[in-house]
C-alpha cells in the first residue's frame, strides 16, 4: 500500500488496506469488522461503498484494527473529518491539519534511486547525519560514522543524495532532510533491499563486541509457532516498526543515527504430523 499520507479519503485507504490484506490472507469484511468491534459484518463495506459513513467514536477503533500508530491515526482521524465535514470552512480546517501532518512526517517511497540508496550502509548514514552537522565537511562527518569511511566516500553520498532529492543543501555544507524517513517499497528493486539488509545484519552481529551494553540493545527469544502464531507475530512486529517511527519523527534535536534490525527467522524445518495407525 502507499502511505497513508498520500490519500485525502479515507474510504479509499480503508478499501485498498482490504484488498491488500485479502490478498495476502483469508481476510474477509466480517473478520474487518470483528477486529474493529462492530456487531455488523457489512458495516465496514457499507462505509467503503459511500453507503455509510465513520463517525467520531468509530474511527479511532478502525483506524487501530487496520494497526495505525503515531501520526497515522491523528492523520486518519483528520481524514475522516475531512470528508465527512459538510462545510468548506471545516474541510478547509481539516485539510490543512491533513497537510501539516504529511510535511512532518511523510515517508519517501524509493523507486527508481532504489539501488544505489541501498547500495552501502554510507547513505542512509551519512542522509542522517549531514542535517545533524551544518557546516560540516565530509572529513569531519567520516569521523562521526562508527564504521570505517573516507571523506571522499561520504562527498560522494552527499552528491547521491542531493542529486536524487534525499537531502538538500540550504547553504554551504548545511543539509536538510526532504523528508522524515524513508522506506523501501517491496516492489522496486528487492534485491537492492536484500543488500541492505544483509550489510545491515552484519553490522548488527559485529555491535555486539563493538559497543558496550548501555549504547545498544540486543536481545532475542527462541520459541516454537504454528502459521497462524507467525502471521500474528509479524503483526506485531509490524505495528512495533511503525511506532518506532512515529517516535523517531517526533524526536526534538537529533545527536546520533541508530539502526533498528528486526529479525525472526526460522531455525529448523516443519515438523510433520505423525499419521494416526
Amino acid at each position: 500500500m502507499r502511505p497513508i499520507v498520500e490519500y485525502n479519503d479515507y474510504r479509499v485507504y480503508m478499501a485498498d488496506f482490504y484488498e491488500e490484506r485479502k490478498r495476502t490472507s483469508a481476510f474477509t469484511w466480517r473478520e474487518f469488522a470483528r477486529i474493529a468491534g462492530f456487531t455488523s459484518p457489512s458495516y465496514l463495506k457499507l462505509v467503503c461503498d459511500g453507503k455509510s459513513s465513520l463517525s467520531r467514536v468509530t474511527m479511532n477503533r478502525v483506524a487501530v484494527a487496520m494497526g495505525l500508530v503515531g501520526y497515522e491515526i491523528d492523520y486518519f482521524e483528520a481524514m475522516v473529518n475531512f470528508v465527512n465535514a459538510q462545510k468548506d470552512d471545516v474541510k478547509k480546517e481539516y485539510l490543512d491539519k491533513m497537510a501539516a501532518i504529511s510535511a512532518a512526517n511523510k515517508v519517501r517511497l524509493i523507486d527508481e534511486n532504489a539501488f544505489e540508496y541501498y547500495e552501502s550502509w554510507r547513505n542512509p548514514v551519512v542522509r542522517e547525519l549531514a542535517p545533524m552537522m551544518p557546516g560540516a565537511m565530509p572529513g569531519e562527518i567520516a569521523k562521526k560514522c562508527c564504521q570505517t569511511v573516507s571523506a571522499q566516500e561520504v562527498r560522494k553520498s552527499l552528491n547521491f543524495l542531493e542529486n536524487a532529492g534525499f537531502l538538500k543543501q540550504t547553504r554551504e555544507n548545511v543539509y536538510e532532510q526532504t523528508d522524515k524517513a524513508v522506506a523501501g517499497s517491496k516492489e522496486a528493486l528487492p534485491f537492492a533491499i536484500r543488500m541492505m539488509h544483509r550489510e545491515m545484519g552484519r553490522l548488527g552481529i559485529e555491535s555486539i563486541d563493538q559497543f558496550n551494553a548501555e549504547d545498544r540493545h540486543v536481545a532475542g527469544v527462541t520459541l516454537g509457532v504454528n502459521r497462524e502464531g507467525y502471521e500474528e507475530i509479524v503483526k506485531e512486529l509490524e505495528a512495533c516498526r511503525k511506532k518506532i517511527i512515529s517516535i523517531a519523527a517526533s524526536c526534538g534535536k537529533l545527536d546520533q543515527v541508530y539502526r533498528l534490525n528486526l529479525q525472526f527467522f526460522p531455525l529448523s524445518k516443519k515438523v510433520k504430523e505423525k499419521l494416526e495407525e
